[in-house]
């Protein structure tokens, strides 16, 4: 069972340094959305953020050779859910895509993701993209010392499955710092009151994915990408959170985003 002696404190000295990371991940963000853009392939979205990172920021991209992965950020494409390679397709008017973004400076690691419209997506895409980030929120308004895992996902399953989508379960946010992933696990569904309550210093992240159909997923044979079984569009927004004393603290948000 897991307890709040389990979960990693961070220091004030680590929680700067989460900041630094976290912003660092908002700018590629903010830096690659004028690249998102009919024609251009989701591997040249990847090297673009790539040389930013490396060369700009001098940063490192978390998810490059993470358990074999092979590229520097995860590009997931209309029924795509999450960790979708970058390579040589090409995205096209009414497309939806989620690029998801990891930084390592100075030892610690900032993560968020973002959904892009190429155009004007249709109405449903539209759709899943702005639950998924009201669900996002939903999430993160609940946090606070003393609320519990079980507050936040109740919180995201209540208000998607209200708005007649549906929230995947088989992956979930997860505790962050001098590791890509830590405890706690952050399920995005749940009852309320239910398991761990949350502590100040603790560092973690949202990241509901939000399917327009139904929930069931699949793994393709990449052994990465995750698509929806029934081919229906995801959606899905990413934020890095510190509990304070008081409530909350978003380490990715940018000023663009906000």
């Amino acid at each position: 069972m897991l307890r709040a002696r389990d979960i990693p404190i961070k220091s004030p000295d680590e929680v700067e340094k989460m900041r630094v990371a976290g912003r660092m991940a908002a700018e590629v963000l903010d830096m690659i959305t004028e690249y998102v853009k009919p024609g251009v392939t989701t591997d040249e979205l990847n090297t673009i953020c790539h040389e930013h990172i490396t060369v700009k920021q001098d940063a490192t991209p978390a998810p490059l050779n993470y358990r074999g992965f092979p590229k520097s950020i995860c590009t997931s494409l209309n029924h795509q859910v999450c960790h979708g390679i970058p390579g040589d397709r090409a995205l096209k008017k009414k497309d939806i895509v989620n690029i998801d973004i990891t930084v390592i400076k100075d030892g610690f690691h900032g993560d968020t993701s973002r959904m892009f419209c190429v155009g004007e997506p249709t109405v449903i895409g539209r759709r899943v993209c702005e639950v998924a980030h009201t669900a996002l929120f939903k999430g993160i308004e609940v946090v606070k010392p003393g609320t519990t895992l079980g507050d936040i996902g109740h919180a995201i399953q209540q208000y998607a499955e209200g708005e007649r989508c549906s929230v995947v379960r088989e992956y979930c946010g997860h505790g962050i710092g001098k590791q890509f992933h830590e405890e706690p696990q952050i399920l995005h569904y749940g009852k309320a009151g239910e398991g761990l309550a949350v502590q100040a210093g603790m560092v973690f992240t949202i990241e509901p994915m939000i399917n327009a159909g139904k929930r069931h997923v699949k793994l393709l044979p990449d052994d990465w990408t995750v698509v929806t079984k029934d081919r229906s569009l995801s959606a899905q927004w990413e934020h890095t959170v510190l509990v304070t004393e008081t409530g909350y603290e978003l380490l990715t948000l940018s000023p663009a985003e906000s």
